[in-house]
């Protein structure tokens, strides 16, 4: 068949699903799990994307022991991978031995971006541009006069001349405070309603009017106190003072060497992407921020996080990254899961939301490292991923349990080996 198909938006569901079971040869078992689209109705997720033909459910749970600025969270985490509820649970715990975390927040600022080209006088017009500041932010606030009258909207503006293969561009960013919302319906409109008066004070032509993620006005902080006494792993024979040297080591790789540092902060995103997507809110857009923030910040890609030994011997765990999150607009006003996710949280604003999830990335980072430095990673990861092993090869029930066990202790945890496992089990 060809993938070339008119109209296949204008389709009703049942159509689609038609054309993509004959084209795929899907089974009708398969069909009727891509109808069943949980507890979200089938009419709010056709307006969320295009080409809709179901639903793709992701497990949800609770990482718990969370303490915040002294305020108690049960944290939603939506994400398939194995291990992180159970490891930023644990991290969390740790830190609460010393009064749990200290989180803050800048304002929620974005920034609107717009380059012009073809600018006769590059430098002339960023002067330009500057005296009309007033006008310009004045045209930009007029998009969103509820935002305004919430205290937010275009609050100052920063031009730029960068050079280029192709010329010089004059960029203009646009500062505008979001408020509760992650901005960038509200930042894009703006930008787009500034551009022609840009046009028209610098000779130029207009490109690009969009957002940027590299949200570097909007950054939420966290801190927290491993105490060394709680970081023992006498199992192996570690103090913890060892094991406070043992991360500091992990860690310090992690500064200097960019092959780690992915691996490091991608660690920090899984918790951070796991709120977000709980949350409804763009986990895409906080990892282009955060990985672009780990470079600009330093000027080489470094990790997000930093640890240090304090007078006591403790080990002292912080992070910094952009966090545009939001509790308003887009999927988060809408999904009925989200929304009971924030429920859960019992956040008030998008700034304690961005404290949570800076605190989940530093309690994610902080624990994975304590399990790299000491047993390593694969024991309680490979333990739960031997469970998803054993459901794979056809294991039902107790069935599970018995073939992840076998899995784990042969540290064989592979798809063929639970098969034979499962066929010997139920031959007996």
């Amino acid at each position: 068949m060809n993938s070339d198909i008119s109209g296949f938006y204008k389709m009703c569901l049942e159509d689609r699903l038609k054309l993509v079971k004959e084209f795929a040869g899907l089974e009708d078992a398969q069909i009727e799990m891509l109808r069943n689209t949980g507890n979200v109705d089938i009419k709010m997720l056709d307006r969320m994307i295009e080409n809709l033909i179901g639903c793709m459910i992701l497990p949800m749970g609770i990482a718990v022991n969370f303490k915040i600025n002294g305020k108690d969270y049960l944290v939603p985490m939506a994400i398939e991978e194995t291990s992180v509820v159970a490891a930023a649970s644990h991290g969390a715990k740790l830190a609460r031995a010393s009064g749990g975390f200290t989180a803050t927040t800048t304002e929620p600022v974005m920034i609107g971006q717009i380059q012009i080209t073809r600018v006769p006088d590059p430098y002339g017009a960023k002067m330009r541009i500057i005296e009309h500041k007033e006008e310009i932010l004045a045209i930009a606030n007029e998009k969103d006069p509820l935002l305004v009258k919430l205290g937010g909207g275009a609050k100052d503006i920063n031009v730029r001349v960068i050079e280029s293969r192709r010329g010089s561009y004059v960029v203009v960013h646009l500062l505008v405070n979001t408020k509760d919302a992650m901005g960038a319906n509200a930042v894009n409109t703006m930008a787009e309603a500034v551009a022609p008066f840009l046009e028209k004070i610098t000779g130029g032509r207009v490109v690009l009017r969009i957002i940027s993620n590299l949200a570097v006005f909007r950054l939420a902080r966290a801190s927290a106190v491993f105490k060394k006494e709680v970081l023992a792993k006498e199992d192996y024979g570690l103090s913890g003072a060892d094991v406070v040297e043992a991360i500091l080591d992990a860690y310090e790789l992690a500064e200097v060497d960019p092959f780690r540092c992915a691996t490091h902060n991608k660690g920090i995103m899984n918790g951070i992407d796991a709120v977000a997507i709980a949350t409804g809110n763009d986990f895409r857009a906080l990892e282009a921020g955060a990985h672009a923030y780990a470079f600009y910040a330093h000027g080489t890609y470094r990790s997000l996080t930093k640890y240090e030994k304090n007078a006591q011997g403790d080990l002292v765990g912080t992070i910094e990254l952009p966090v545009a999150a939001g509790l308003v607009g887009g999927v988060t006003a809408v999904h009925p899961i989200a929304k009971t996710a924030i429920k859960i949280l019992g956040v008030k604003s998008a700034q304690e939301l961005a404290q949570v999830i800076a605190s989940v990335g530093l309690a994610q980072n902080f624990a994975a490292l304590r399990a790299l430095a000491t047993e390593g990673i694969q024991k309680g990861h490979m333990g739960l991923h031997a469970r998803n092993i054993a459901a794979s090869a056809g294991a039902v029930g107790e069935e599970i349990d018995i073939i992840a066990e076998k899995l784990v202790a042969e540290r064989r945890i592979r798809m063929d080996r639970a098969k034979e496992l499962l066929d010997e089990l139920r031959k007996k």
